[in-house]
């Protein structure tokens, strides 16, 4: 996303400001929630819930910052059903695997899909597949420096996060 900004100061100021809004909120939000998770395992709605709202701007983004579009729909349809995918992917694993995944990470997923929508659905694949290539890793890495097992809990929050953050930085 962070590579679009000059294509979208040239393209639109409007839509610029509106992503740079977005991102900012983004990096406090992703801050929070990481520490919040890793410290309690938790997701709080009350900062989960209010960032789909504040994720609603990149629609605006999106249908306004295309060159030479009056109203991109295609965009706005892709930045809401990125969010609307995601959410029912993680809803998904929630659904199967009850213990593997809680509600709190079903719901970031929904405002993550709508950032990782803004750029592609290629990012949004990205995004996702990061998170569990972290978060994968991350799990490798307990059980071999035998800090826990297989059966340990870990919060998927903060790989999420860092999954999305780090595909937010590709080239759109």
């Amino acid at each position: 996303m962070t590579n679009r900004l000059p294509e979208l100061w040239q393209d639109s100021p409007v839509a610029f400001w509106l992503v740079v809004a977005c991102l900012c909120y983004f990096a406090w939000m992703a801050a929070r929630l990481a520490v919040i998770d890793i410290r309690s395992h938790l997701l709080p709605n009350r900062i989960v819930l209010p960032s789909y709202w504040a994720a609603v701007p990149l629609a605006a983004a999106a249908a306004i910052g295309t060159a030479g579009a009056v109203f991109d729909l295609a965009a706005v349809l892709r930045v809401l059903g990125g969010g609307a995918v995601l959410w029912l992917v993680y809803f998904v694993l929630r659904v199967v695997y009850p213990a593997g995944m809680g509600f709190g990470d079903v719901k970031l997923a929904g405002v993550l899909g709508l950032y990782l929508g803004f750029l592609s659905w290629g990012h949004l694949f990205w995004g996702t597949a990061a998170a569990f290539l972290l978060g994968g890793l991350s799990g490798i890495a307990i059980i071999v420096s035998r800090r826990g097992n297989a059966k340990s809990e870990m919060p998927f929050g903060p790989f999420m996060l860092a999954g999305a953050a780090l595909t937010l930085l590709l080239p759109a």
